[in-house]
């Protein structure tokens, strides 16, 4: 102990004597005051959405900037008392904090003790880095001397109060109050500012997203140290103490853009440069529905983890033994605002296990899980045998056990009863693309799970195979070769030279044949043969230019696996592509970015609907019509849930690596994809039908507004009462069925007098291959 207070005189000393000698020597190199008085706080680049709200802003000092007078005086007090008391009187540094600081981190052999003042965390947040060692500390101590000479005490708050990081991506507090509250700093009560203020120490640890309890508890603190320098009385203590906390679900929607936001920055800085995006003070209009986007990443998410839970339980996230249970299962009476409102899936801790209900803590309070909310994971999967079994007379200790780290959700809140959800994190990844197919604007644009996770932008980047979403492209390629719904091919057992055998027998995917199949029928029930055939029929070069002809712009396989998909593309350039057929044949130019004006008003970049012709109106129709039946009759059934036309396919590739469904409306058309990134499979039966196609449903019941609109055949389409199975006229109106037909294109000959048609609707259990 000694040997210890001696270090501590001895650096007192040091410090006291070379005091003059070491400022001159630290202040080298340490930035000019004047670079921080020259910031423009407005100066960067602000993103609005198609309803001219702000989504996001692109600038080098990151948050929304308030001046200190439209900040609440409680705001204001609630940080000084929890995070520097004696700003008003010291003049950068508080020397008794300091001294403290120094002699706690001797004591512990490291650099551990805060002891920072408001004006030292400012120098921290503008220009020093991070790390804790003794040069930065002096550095940072010698330019807060600087700033305190230079700038006013308010200047200093002003600063401070709209730069220090708060949680959850939010920089200052008028950003945290929207965040947290969904309202304006100017607008928040004492209680919230002083969870706002609690939150600067530790914005992870005292979140109220991640942790109720812990982030009441530290309100506590600042409420208390508030009412300790005098700002508030005890029973303004207690009162705020008392009110609940209305946590906003904004952070949701704003999560929801971040996809959509880089795509637009990358755009701007390639074509404008870094200098103009973060300090032109630019103002970019984009055609990004919020509301849209909201649900497509909603959607989204929501189908990826009813995947993963098909796919099996993973096991626990990590298993603690350090846990205090008696601590833990102490809890304040549950705050049901919070609890309900929030929505959204958090980490927890398994407390007690029974064979039919487990206790879990999570943000902060005690829920109960039940063996039906858990029933899911009785089916488990090994992760690295990617093998799955399942659990016989299922029961929670087999999955569970106390000290468990698991992902749960709420699932209801009656009193002080909180349900939970047994969840977890899906590996597996997605993406969702809408467009507005007669002006190409991006409604909504989503890449991944969780851009936090990985901003890896799949709508946009990721190439996959896209299976039988492909067979559109051709039998619209044979429409607009003179051949009609109605043209027969045979569904047989057929082989084409080549194929790791020298042979190749392509097969459908129920492993039958069909005999006479028309177009309508083949592609309603997605037939590959038929569809091999019909490429053969073809020639791939009539394909493959008709392909590049509607969009597809990379490499295609000039083989007949083309029939089959075997192509890469993006989901965003197949939705383009299918954009062409829903929008009678002209092929539009995607639209982002509406216009962009500069610091004076000036319009820097003005984007219209562009489009041009490339397929006829009627082959764009009698496509459409091809796929309403696929919706009506065929793999893509689930998409009659929303009660209107929708025109659509689903796709499937080799071993269930991807699932696809593309589909349309009269007004919008939307891309669903759902895959691994290393392209393993997504399991057994995990078909488009199944994986992609309650995503889609999903968004678009949410999304789409308005009366229902029938796609409308233009001139040139005519109706004739065929006889399906042979394609020729039928004799018998009653026993045909209506077909459409491009003018000149009908068939002449009248079907036989004796035959026996098929079906054209088969089970449902054959609607789920594809």
């Amino acid at each position: 102990m000694k040997l210890k207070l001696s270090i501590i005189l001895a650096v007192i000393s040091i410090i006291i004597g070379v005091s003059a000698g070491s400022y001159l020597a630290i202040s080298t190199g340490i930035p000019s005051l004047e670079e921080m008085k020259d910031i423009d706080q407005d100066a960067g680049t602000k993103i609005y959405a198609d309803d001219g709200s702000l989504i996001g802003e692109l600038k080098v000092q990151k948050g929304i900037f308030v001046p200190i007078r439209d900040i609440p005086e409680h705001m204001i007090q609630a940080v000084i008392a929890v995070e520097d008391s004696r700003f008003w009187k010291h003049k950068g540094i508080d020397y008794i904090a300091i001294m403290r600081a120094i002699v706690k981190d001797i004591l512990s052999a490291g650099l551990k003790e805060g002891g920072s003042t408001i004006t030292q965390q400012l120098t921290k947040i503008m220009f020093l880095s991070p790390e804790k060692t003794l040069k930065r500390k002096l550095r940072e101590a010698v330019l807060a001397v600087k700033i305190e000479k230079n700038l006013t005490k308010n200047e200093i708050l002003e600063l401070y109060l709209n730069r220090i990081y708060i949680g959850h991506g939010a920089y200052g507090v008028e950003m945290a109050s929207r965040v947290y509250f969904g309202k304006s700093v100017k607008s928040i009560t004492l209680a919230e500012a002083a969870l706002i203020a609690g939150l600067i120490k530790a914005p992870t640890s005292y979140s109220p997203y991640n942790n109720l309890t812990k982030a009441k508890d530290r309100q506590q603190i600042v409420l208390s140290r508030m009412e300790e320098e005098g700002y508030i009385n005890k029973s303004q203590k207690e009162n705020a103490g008392k009110q609940p906390i209305y946590l906003s679900s904004m952070r949701k929607g704003i999560e929801a853009n971040n996809y959509f936001i880089e795509y637009i920055r990358k755009y701007l800085e390639a074509t404008y440069g870094e200098e103009t995006v973060y300090k032109g003070d630019m103002r970019v209009y984009t055609t990004l529905d919020k509301r849209a986007q909201y649900h497509a990443a909603r959607a989204l998410q929501e189908g990826l983890r009813a995947l993963d839970k098909r796919r099996g339980w993973r096991g626990p996230i990590e298993h603690r033994n350090d846990i205090d249970f008696e601590k833990e299962m102490k809890q304040r009476e549950v705050d049901t605002q919070v609890v309900g409102t929030s929505g959204e899936i958090a980490t927890g801790i398994v407390l007690t296990v029974g064979k039919k209900e487990a206790q879990i803590k999570t943000r902060g309070v005690i829920g109960k899980l039940s063996l039906e909310d858990a029933r899911w994971a009785s089916k488990v999967f090994d992760p690295k045998k990617r093998t799955s079994r399942i659990l016989k007379d299922f029961t929670l200790p087999q999955i569970l056990k106390p000290g468990d780290i698991v992902r749960v959700s709420i699932s209801k809140v009656q009193g002080h009863s909180v349900q939970l959800k047994l969840e977890q994190d899906p590996d597996v990844e997605g993406a969702v693309v809408a467009l507005e197919h007669d002006t190409g604007f991006i409604r909504a644009l989503v890449g991944g799970y969780d851009f936090v996770k990985s901003d890896f932008n799949r709508a946009l980047y990721a190439k996959r195979q896209p299976g039988s979403a492909f067979k559109p492209t051709i039998y619209a390629a044979a429409l607009d070769q003179n051949f009609t719904p109605a043209s027969i091919l045979i569904d047989e057992p057929v082989t084409y030279p080549g194929g790791p055998r020298g042979e190749w027998k392509p097969n459908n995917a129920d492993h039958k044949f069909y005999g006479p199949t028309t177009l309508r029928e083949a592609l309603t029930y997605s037939r590959n043969v038929v569809t091999v055939k019909l490429v053969d029929a073809l020639g791939i070069d009539t394909v493959l230019n008709f392909a590049r002809n509607i969009g597809i712009q990379g490499d295609m396989p000039r083989d007949l696996t083309l029939a089959l998909g075997s192509l890469t593309v993006s989901p965003f350039e197949l939705s383009l592509c299918y954009s062409v057929f829903a929008n009678g044949g002209m092929k539009i130019k995607s639209v982002a970015i509406k216009y962009i004006t500069d610091a004076r008003g000036r319009i820097l970049e003005s984007n219209e609907p562009e489009a041009e012709e490339v397929i006829s109106p009627q082959t764009a129709f009698l496509i459409t019509s091809l796929m309403e039946d696929v919706v009506q009759h065929g793999t893509g059934w689930r998409a009659k849930a929303l009660g209107r036309p929708i025109a659509g396919k689903t796709g499937t590739t080799n071993e269930y690596r991807d699932a696809w469904f593309i589909g349309y409306s009269s007004t919008l058309v939307a891309t669903v994809w759902v895959g691994f990134d290393d392209v393993r499979s997504l399991g057994s039966q995990e078909t488009g039908a199944r994986a992609a196609c309650p995503i889609w449903v999903d968004f678009m019941k949410n999304t789409l507004t308005g009366e229902p609109e029938d796609f409308t055949p233009p001139e040139g389409i005519i109706t004739k009462t065929i006889d399906p199975l042979t394609g020729l006229l039928s004799r018998d109106e009653a026993s045909g069925i209506k077909e459409y037909f491009r003018e000149g294109t009908e068939p002449t000959q009248f079907a036989p007098l004796i035959y026996h048609p098929r079906k054209l609707r088969e089970t449902e259990s054959n609607l789920n291959f594809d």
